[in-house]
């Protein structure tokens, strides 16, 4: 094992995820926890579980795969170290890269310990960034909220300022099904949005809500 112990964990998911292994077996360290923690909580794992071997202490990593008639299907991941001891890349919240949209993770380290970058965003904090890691797993989707609002301010190519019930401001975009119905949506107007968790600062609007004082 090399001292790089983040790129130990990305070799081994990469090579079990090629080979199409069940589980994998690392060593159990404080950053490792952290890590692993974080791939379970995304959904980039499918169950972790702690083994004592000779005073040692091991991860057991189960992947995610599914089955079908004609067995098992591998996930579909891309797993990249960024930040190396040698060369070290730090980067603040508001410059941390976006990956897939929002449909990937990256790592950091910060003072406040190994997070995402959607929790660093949140906590207003940079740090090194350590990876990233993406994929499509089968029967995995995107998990989306739905949030009603009113729009404040329109801006061209059906963009607009939507302020949430929940006190948030988003940028908004109209949907294709609203476009080709040809449902006119302006300043003032209740509307309902769906937000990605992976980017709550912009979302798609999906429905006008219907004023009850009104005939249309």
């Amino acid at each position: 094992m090399g001292r790089d112990t983040i790129a130990n964990i990305i070799t081994s998911i990469r090579n079990a995820d090629m080979d199409r292994k069940v589980t994998i077996r690392i060593t159990s360290t404080n950053i490792t926890e952290n890590i692993v923690k974080i791939l379970l909580r995304e959904s980039f794992i499918e169950n972790v579980r702690k083994h004592q071997e000779s005073n040692k202490y091991f991860l057991v990593l189960t992947l995610r795969h599914r089955r079908n008639r004609k067995g098992a299907y591998r996930t579909i991941l891309n797993l990249k170290r960024i930040s190396r001891p040698g060369l070290q890349i730090y980067s603040n919240y508001q410059r941390i890269p976006r990956i897939l949209g929002g449909m990937g993770i990256v790592i950091l380290s910060t003072l406040r310990g190994i997070m995402t970058d959607r929790e660093a965003l949140l906590e207003r904090i940079g740090g090194e960034i350590l990876c990233y890691m993406r994929g499509v797993l089968p029967g995995m989707k995107e998990q989306k909220w739905i949030h009603e609002g009113s729009i404040t301010e329109s801006h061209p190519n059906g963009m607009f300022w939507v302020h949430l019930d929940n006190e948030n401001m988003i940028l908004g975009y109209v949907s294709g099904k609203i476009r080709r119905s040809f449902i006119r949506t302006l300043p003032g107007d209740r509307v309902k949005v769906e937000v990605s968790r992976y980017d709550s600062t912009k979302g798609r609007i999906i429905y006008r809500i219907r004023n009850k004082d009104s005939n249309n």
